[in-house]
């Protein structure tokens, strides 16, 4: 009776950091007329890992006027941006493996939508964060503040 008390208690203590664990659902649109639904982002810093969909409200395809959600550090918003350039829509207008980049989403068109999950580990509380598209051209004007904590 003894040791079966003590594995359940040690498989509660076990069980407690995950069963702590937050997932922070987050959902932003984006349009054919180069716009996120919103400017900012709030997660709140119990939040262990961020889920967030990104839907295509509009009807353009990919190649014409997609639009992909990325996470950088804001000092390296426009570097990763002007880099993206260069890349292709099979890359989602990123660089390879780029450590800079938080988090992304692929490129989508109209009526689709995409999602990615991501840990806040790295993160830190009240940290400067940018989030935008890295569709050539769309940078300066997708573009929001992500606000963890």
């Amino acid at each position: 009776m003894k040791a079966w008390m003590v594995a359940v208690g040690l498989g509660a203590v076990m069980l407690a950091p995950s069963a702590m664990a937050r997932v922070c659902a987050v959902s932003i649109d984006s349009t054919d007329q180069m716009s996120f639904s919103t400017r900012q982002i709030k997660v709140a810093a119990d939040c262990s890992e961020v889920d967030l969909t990104l839907r295509h409200t509009g009807k353009l395809a990919a190649t014409a006027m997609g639009h992909n959600w990325v996470l950088t550090r804001t000092a390296d918003y426009q570097p990763v941006a002007m880099a993206g350039m260069r890349m292709t829509l099979a890359d989602s207008y990123l660089p390879k493996a780029d450590k800079r980049v938080l988090a992304h989403t692929k490129v989508i068109g109209g009526g689709e939508t995409t999602r990615v999950r991501f840990s806040t580990k790295g993160l830190q509380k009240g940290g400067d964060y940018t989030f935008f598209c890295s569709f050539p051209g769309h940078f300066a004007m997708m573009k929001g503040s992500f606000v963890f904590g």
